[in-house]
Order: structure tokens, then sequence, then C-alpha cells
């Protein structure tokens, strides 16, 4: 449609005409009354519309298309519950930085507070969960908050804005006029380091004897993987990530700790444990990662560049903070550092390595997580994307699967949310069409979200589902069984009104499991296979790659299988309980 200079035209045309000027490509969203004008009018908008299943696996949706891009994803959802099934999702992705527009229907201005059929205070709602939020009272408003939307939830630390829409706007009418430029007064991040900070930095660094770098999710975000791969390599650091940051760093190198924390390696937390210094890029002290936080890298100082000024010295005393983008910083950083060989202090990692001692999979009863993980990597070659749910899938998903690539792992870090990763996978396979897309899921996760079969069918999204069934919620039964006598209450999911009340480990009389995932994918027109034998492994996931449409692979794995290393809530990096120590109790 071409709009002359001085035409007016509604609020739902000035919307779709501010999205095509953003260059939104896709958007995944559910109608309703509130927002059924917008969708008159994405009617013959070029934008591709994905309708989810769930307002919460739409936003996941938008989550991980945004996650794996690069770029800002966008969601709809009409006015009370449609807007409020959002919550949990925007939550999501405000804890891990991901940048979202969500726009939301509203009753008329007139009807605010009035208690009027789906009516929901969601900007009030909202608030504590976005980076910032909006309630559009004038159609003249209209395109600047769309504007302005945008540029908060890309910039700075990226998060989640909120766009309230009272529906009386979109059927309002107004000269189109979208702005080249923002203008926020009290909004502008920093973006370049403070050079006397950097110069100390520097020095801090060419001095340590054990220097280790800790790299975020803020890392991925900033497109700092070159210039932290250079700082490695020049100073012979060696690189731990936090799990949203896995891929920043080839997990490959020699230098590579991999993921630390509670569920970290034992190089990782041992390095960091006893590191005289920590480089934190883009990275912000997690309660997962530091462990009992009196003991944390206790003889180390400490070097913090992060855009977001709020999380520096928030959690851990920082002697060099930088508030800066961390690819900017370093390119300014990395000609201040000499190069240096390590080898007493990587001849140290080396030993660290060797502690902890896989179980090998010849002497499972059951499918080990590990083989099929490390099987999956060996035919993708490590170059899929994956994405997670959350429980032990999510950790194992990290610890065995070697990422070399930053945006290729994908999972809910700082909020813990159930049910993110098959939505997430869809929003990524759509934002990368090109590449295999792998959701690893649980028995429980999956189920949170198991609607977005249809979206996946509808759409023709071949995301490949690779769900690890050991009928329980297993990482709340993990900790029942180190931690609570092996009491395992309402944690089974094969658990029925006839099984034994004190039932608490798998035995052969348990009743099947419901659901049947193959019959259930198989009603939304999704093929699959249930995996019981080793020999199968291979083969079942070859069939899955090869597959030009989506499918799901069923894993019967070992219920009691845990993941290790662990550190206990309250307890310090060093202390991990290790699988040969839990196989000798």
């Amino acid at each position: 449609m071409s709009i002359k200079e001085n035409d007016r035209i509604t609020g739902a045309e000035i919307f779709v005409k501010s999205l095509e000027a953003e260059g939104v490509d896709t958007v995944f969203g559910y109608i309703g009354a509130k927002v059924i004008d917008i969708y008159d009018k994405l009617y013959d908008s070029k934008i591709r519309h994905i309708m989810p299943h769930h307002e919460q696996g739409g936003v996941h949706a938008a989550d991980g298309y945004a996650r794996s891009s690069g770029k800002t994803g966008v969601c709809i959802a009409t006015s009370g519950p449609g807007a409020a099934n959002m919550v949990t999702a925007l939550a999501t992705a405000n804890m891990d930085s991901v940048p979202l527009v969500a726009f939301t229907g509203q009753v008329p201005n007139t009807m605010i507070g009035t208690d009027g059929f789906q009516e929901a205070d969601i900007k009030g709602i909202t608030m504590p969960i976005t980076k910032n939020n909006y309630i559009v009272n004038d159609v003249e408003d209209l395109a600047r908050v769309i504007k302005e939307a945008f540029h908060i939830a890309s910039t700075g630390r990226p998060g989640p804005v909120l766009v309230d829409i009272p529906s009386n706007i979109l059927k309002a009418k107004a000269k189109f006029n979208y702005p080249a430029q923002v203008d926020l007064p009290g909004y502008s991040p920093t973006y370049r380091a403070n050079k006397l900070q950097l110069k100390r930095a520097a020095e801090l660094i060419n001095q340590a004897v054990k220097p280790v770098i800790y790299a975020g999710g803020g890392s991925i975000i900033s497109g700092a993987d070159q210039e932290i791969k250079e700082l490695a390599q020049r100073a012979e650091i060696p690189v731990t990530t936090t799990l949203n940051g896995i891929g920043i760093f080839d997990e490959n190198s020699y230098l590579s700790l991999g993921m630390l924390g509670m569920h970290g390696t034992t190089e990782a937390n041992l390095a960091i444990s006893n590191s005289d210094l920590i480089i934190a890029l883009g990275a912000r002290f997690d309660d997962r990662v530091t462990g009992k936080l009196e003991d944390f890298a206790v003889n180390a100082d400490v070097i913090h560049i992060d855009i977001d000024p709020a999380e520096i010295a928030k959690i851990v005393k920082t002697k060099v903070p930088i508030t800066a983008d961390v690819k900017m910083a370093l390119e300014e950083l990395l000609p201040r550092i000499r190069e240096v060989k390590r080898p007493g202090w990587l001849k140290e990692i080396e030993e660290w390595r060797k502690i902890d001692q896989p179980a090998d999979p010849k002497k499972a009863e059951k499918l080990l997580p590990s083989e099929i993980i490390e099987t999956l990597y060996q035919l993708t070659e490590g170059n899929a994307i994956i994405t997670a749910g959350v429980g032990q899938h999510q950790m194992w998903a990290a610890q065995y699967y070697k990422y070399s690539k930053p945006r290729t792992f994908i999972s809910s870090g700082g909020l813990g949310t159930m049910g993110y990763g098959f939505p997430a996978a869809i929003g990524a396979k759509l934002a990368n069409p090109d590449r295999d897309v792998f959701a690893l899921v649980g028995d429980g996760s999956f189920q949170m979200n198991i609607q977005e079969l249809a979206t996946a069918a509808k759409n023709r999204v071949a995301v490949k589902i690779i769900l690890f069934n050991n009928q329980y919620l297993g990482m709340v039964r993990q900790w029942q069984e180190l931690f609570y006598d092996k009491r395992y209450s309402a944690t089974c999911l094969r658990r029925q009104e006839n099984c034994p009340p004190h039932c608490s480990a798998p035995g052969q009389d348990c009743p099947e499991m419901i659901p049947d995932f193959i019959q259930v994918a198989k009603g939304y027109g999704i093929k699959g296979e249930t995996v019981t034998e080793r020999s199968q492994i291979k083969n079942a996931l070859k069939n899955a790659i090869k597959a030009n449409e989506s499918y799901i692979l069923n894993f019967m794995i070992e219920e009691e299988e845990n993941v290790f290393p662990m550190v206990s809530a309250g307890g310090s990096l060093e202390e991990m309980i290790l699988r040969k120590d839990n196989n000798n109790k």
C-alpha cells in the first residue's frame, strides 16, 4: 500500500508500516479481539506471521529467533489472558538479556481501570521483568513509541520491551511519520571503555601468573569471539564460560576449560578457585557460577567488563571496573597485552582435567546421555544449533556437545524456564533455515510446551527433537537422591493412583509412561522413533538428520543417571561431588 505524505491511516496500518520500516521479517503472534485490526493489516503484509499454540511458546520462539540470529524478536498477543500468558517468557528473555519487542492489545482507553472483559494491567505486571514498557494513549505517538521500543530492546544491555496498545488506538487515524532517530534523554549506554581503566587492566593481565578469562552471554551479544580468542592465545590464558556464554570460545582448544559453576567442569572450577586474576567479560557472577560466595576465588583480583554498570561489583569485589561493550573494550585492550607462555599454569590445569571419571556406556543397562550427545556431535561435526530446555538434559547438552561458534547453544540460563527449548528451536530454525537445529528436551520440560508440535508441523519447520526420557523430573530427582535419602516425592512421571505410597526407585512393576511421545507426535503429523539400544543410537540420529521435516527421537535413558560434577547449594566450587565419589557410596 502506497501512502501519500498527507494521508491519515489507522493505528493498525501505522503498526504494520512501522514494523516494515524496522526491517522485521517474522512475527510470532496469537490473534484475539483486541489485536484483530493488526491482523487485518498483516493479512496484506509481506511480514511472515507464525502462530504458536500458546502465547508463552510464541515468545520463546521469538527469543530463540533473536538469540540465534542477533536480530530483535517480535511477538504479539491480545489483551488479558493472552498478554498474561507472555509473562514467564518475557521474564526468561529479561534475565538472559534477549532483544525482544512484545506487542499486546488492550481494552479501549475509556475502559481501562473498569475491569472490562479481558482487561489486565500488563504494563504494571511486566514492569519488573522488561527493560522498558509503554502504553500508547495517542495514535500520534504510536510510530515514535515503536521506534523507541526497538532501539531500547537492541542497544546497551539488550532486553524485552513491551508496548501495550488499546484497541481504539488501532482504529484511530494519523499521518505516518516513522522517526529516523530516537530522542531519549537519560538513556545513553556507554560503549567505549575508560582509557585509564584499560591501562590498569592491561597491567594486571601482564603481571598475572594464573589468569582466567570468564566469559558470559554478554560476550556473545557483543560479538567478541575473535577478540577473546586473540586475548587467550596471545597471553595463553585459559577460558571458562557461563551457560549463556557457551560457544564464545572453541571448546576444542587446549585453552578451553568449558563451563564453570554448579555443574561445571573440574578444571574450570578449580582453575577459577586457584587463579590470581579473573577477567570477567559480559558475565554477572550468578550464584550458579560462584557457589559459596565467601569462598569464591579468594586470591584473585577481578577485572570486570560489562555494558551494564549495575552488574559491576554487584556480587564480587572488582579491582578494575570497566563499563563498556566487551568487543570494543577488548579491541582497545589487546594492543597493550604482551605475548606470554604459561606452561606451569596449563600443566596444573591438565592434571585437573583428569580428576573426573565419565560413565562408561558399555557398563550401563540403558542408554547414557553422554553417548547420545557425543554421537550427535560427531554426525553434525559440531555445526548444529542446539537448544535445550531446563533440567538434567540441559546440563548434558552443555557438557557433551563441543561448541566452537557463538549463537549455537541456546537455553534459559537465569530464570531456568522449563518448556523453553522446543519453541526456541522453532524460532532458531526459522531464523536459520539452512542450519540443522536440534531441540534437546527432557520428558518433563517438553510437556510444558508440547502443543508447539502443531506450530512446527503446520509451518514445516524442520526441528529435530532429541528427547531424554528417564521418566522423572530428573534434576529434582537427583537432589532427592543425593540429599533427601531417595525420597522421590512428586518427581516420578509414571506415578499413578495405584502406585505404592512410598515408592522410592524404578522397578519392574512400574506403570507405562504417560504420554507415549511417539504417538503424540504422530497425532500432529510428525514422525519419530523410540530408541532403547546402544546399537540404534547412530542410525536413529542419522534418520533425524536426513529428515527434511520435524522428527522426534525418544531415547529411553538410565532413570537414575545423574549430572556430575555437582556443587551442592551453599557449597564452594572446590567442594564438587564427582561421579567417582558418588559411585563409591
